[in-house]
């Protein structure tokens, strides 16, 4: 594979994760849920988020995101930090990526879009943890290039192991994570309840964490950028590339259980445990779609997942934020007399399906949403 050709495993399994997020789970669980079917449970268990501690295979999902953000990192920093690239202009570009991101962010899960002041919350999505992910990542390469980001991992890793298991406990009150974020974002925490006096309170049922989270957001982002760079160096050596990865994700995945024994596999706080698991997790996914697809050749009946892939930021925000259910409802409301309990799981269907050709129409005009 020549170094400039486009990493189309990467463009499928970034397809296939967001598939999994904006249109099989909620039709699946939507289905599972009418059909009351018990055979179904442990499999609808698998693709909902583990409440504490342990892990999900839909706990993936969010991993997975960040992790391929970092794997492209090294192709698309490449043409921004050649010697007659003026370096202003390469910071500019980053911090413009960084404020974007986290914008979106906000417009996906902070509640811009109310513009209600008691419901705007500063920090509280996967597109924010990209961002933090992604400035720390970029500015650690472009001080200190690919080895600067293996010393900047492990630096970040330990400065965020080192209090959390000596501060505190790992329970959703006495993390030291949570405390963190208690303090920081106060008022515009995801979560919290304002009364009608100017009184709030936090929710007992939010406990993700995003503030010191964000030191293991940018690990994960790290551990992309360096499978990403391992994939540019050795592109001319296909089967070099697949063992590499391999042999890396057996071991973050062992690396992981180790450490889960001192410190739990909790998403909520992105412990290091869980991000050393998932991530070993995710550089085996990458092995194997990069075996099939780039070595192989092997992309027949995996191409349409493309069309997610390479519009993931689109497929997200118009999956997370506009709702194409009322579309369906108008003009198919009276199938309702016939479907019964099953309408509500048509709109849920039709509402994704919708999503699905409007991303089929803008990938064929070669529209692409670029922050």
């Amino acid at each position: 594979m020549g170094e400039q050709k486009r990493l189309e495993s990467l463009d499928i399994l970034r397809g296939l994760d967001l598939f999994l997020l904006v249109f099989f789970q909620p039709v699946f669980k939507g289905l599972a849920r009418e059909l009351k079917l018990p055979i179904l449970d442990p499999v609808v268990e698998q693709f909902s988020h583990v409440h504490w501690e342990g892990f999900a295979t839909w706990d993936i999902i969010m991993p997975l995101f960040m992790f391929m953000a970092g794997v492209s990192m090294p192709f698309s920093l490449k043409k921004y930090t050649a010697p007659a690239q003026p370096k202003g202009k390469v910071y500019l570009r980053i911090f413009k990526r960084f404020v974007l991101l986290f914008l979106l962010g906000m417009v996906v899960q902070g509640n811009i879009l109310s513009l209600d002041p008691d419901r705007i919350y500063l920090y509280s999505n996967t597109l924010q943890a990209i961002a933090s992910g992604y400035i720390i990542t970029a500015l650690i390469y472009l001080w200190g290039g690919a080895r600067g980001v293996v010393i900047g991992l492990v630096a970040l890793f330990i400065i965020y192991w080192l209090p959390m298991s000596i501060v505190g406990d790992f329970t959703p009150d006495g993390n030291f994570a949570e405390r963190v974020d208690r303090i920081v974002l106060g008022r515009f925490r995801d979560g919290v309840a304002v009364q009608g006096d100017g009184s709030w309170s936090f929710s007992p049922h939010y406990r993700y964490t995003w503030v010191w989270s964000s030191l293991n957001f940018a690990v994960t982002v790290m551990l992309g950028f360096i499978t990403g760079h391992t994939m540019q160096k050795y592109s001319s050596d296909g089967k070099r590339v697949v063992k590499t990865l391999a042999a890396a994700g057996a071991l973050l995945i062992l690396a992981g259980v180790l450490l889960s024994f001192q410190m739990p596999i909790i998403k909520k706080i992105w412990s290091s445990s869980m991000t050393l698991f998932s991530e070993g997790i995710c550089v085996l996914l990458m092995a194997f779609f990069y075996y099939i697809v780039d070595y192989k050749g092997w992309k027949s009946g995996l191409e349409w997942l493309k069309i997610y892939g390479m519009n993931s930021i689109a497929a997200y925000i118009m999956g997370q934020v506009v709702n194409f259910r009322c579309v369906a409802d108008s003009v198919t409301h009276g199938l309702q007399q016939f479907m019964g309990d099953y309408y509500d799981v048509w709109l849920t269907f039709a509402n994704y399906l919708i999503l699905f050709f409007i991303l089929r129409i803008m990938y064929k005009a070669k529209i692409f949403l670029k922050v």
